[in-house]
């Protein structure tokens, strides 16, 4: 059972009773895109997305490598490269070139973006949405460096696992104690309870049978 918390927001919904998740009577299936990926990199993800997993109870399975590569107009359905199904969640590892935003900040003091992610929602039965595939990006130069640094793997893990929170749904929040928080902070590597509350209500989403 999942720690009583309200510390956590949804990335789209109006209320802790109304949200947008994926269909929990299906398997989340993701592939990486493995180029500019740090050494380690497919370990971290697969320890980032079982802990999610388990957070939320949702399933996911790993479909390998694909050589698709991020775009912000993304089709959710791809049957000629992924079959007769909603496209898997793409992860994928990005220079600066291949995504500006990773580009270091100019602001004294700021601190680099490490991750984007998101998910597509399209609209089901009765109306309501549904999450059907989603994406996660990673700054390749900015992460293989802190890969390097004491506890660099943990930390790397952890804002995986931050940019998986958004695939299943939550925004940021105003609490530095969860792993949401819009930065990340020191001794906050793994989801907190706000987090874990956040999730299992996520995984606790509506089955859509016919999408």
């Amino acid at each position: 059972m999942a720690p009583s918390s309200s510390s956590y927001v949804y990335i789209d919904g109006d209320s802790k009773s109304r949200f947008v998740a994926y269909d929990p009577c299906r398997p989340i299936h993701f592939v990486t895109r493995p180029d500019h990926a740090p050494s380690g990199g497919h370990q971290l993800i697969t320890q980032a997305v079982a802990a999610a997993s388990k957070a939320s109870g949702l399933t996911f399975i790993d479909d390998g490598d694909t050589t698709e590569g991020y775009s912000k107009d993304r089709n959710a359905y791809q049957p000629d490269r992924y079959g007769k199904r909603w496209a898997p969640v793409l992860i994928v590892w990005e220079t600066t070139a291949e995504q500006p935003q990773f580009a270091p900040s100019a602001v004294p003091g700021a601190k680099n973006i490490a991750g984007l992610g998101g998910s597509q929602a399209i609209v089901g039965d009765s109306g309501s949405r549904v999450f059907v595939t989603g994406d996660v990006q990673l700054n390749a130069t900015a992460l293989g460096e802190l890969m390097t640094t004491p506890n660099g793997p943990a930390l790397v893990t952890a804002v995986v696992k931050h940019e998986l929170g958004h695939v299943l749904g939550l925004g940021h929040l105003g609490d530095p104690t969860q792993l949401m928080y819009e930065t990340s902070q020191p001794g906050v590597a793994s989801y907190a309870a706000g987090d874990l509350a956040g999730l299992a209500m996520l995984g606790q989403g509506k089955c859509f049978p016919n999408h």
